[in-house]
């Protein structure tokens, strides 16, 4: 796919909402690749259908030439998924978090992005200390 046709394709199938300065950006990818990213955040054991949208797009971008990094965060986990709760949210422990970003990393990887980063692993002080 050329990256004069990769916006039109992407929102042909879905996966662009809005784009601030949709030139710019058609300029910018006929430049040469770019990196990019997505964060994903740890509140479960593993990678649910909400996170395949982003990866879809990602990888779109890798098969265009581009640089895609998927990002699974590590402080973020800490506190659980914010998602339908009346309740005050349990806190999770720093374990618990980094097995999950090691196992949503280990799913982004099979999705063939090639550069998975992981803030727990990178940088352990994101998670120290905040955990009760």
């Amino acid at each position: 796919m050329a990256s004069s046709n990769l916006i039109k394709q992407l929102q042909e199938r879905g996966l662009i909402a809005q784009v601030t300065d949709e030139q710019a950006l058609a300029e910018r990818l006929a430049q040469g690749p770019i990196a990019l990213y997505c964060g994903f955040d740890p509140t479960a054991d593993s990678l649910h259908l909400g996170h395949l949208v982003p990866l879809l797009c990602l990888k779109r971008f890798q098969l265009d030439g581009h640089k895609p990094v998927a990002l699974v965060g590590g402080a973020t986990g800490l506190i659980g998924d914010p998602s339908f709760k009346a309740t005050e949210r349990k806190l999770n422990t720093n374990e618990t978090v980094n097995e999950w970003v090691e196992k949503s990393a280990s799913k982004c990887r099979l999705s063939l992005i090639s550069t998975v980063a992981t803030t727990a692993r990178s940088l352990p002080t994101t998670t120290t200390g905040l955990a009760a």
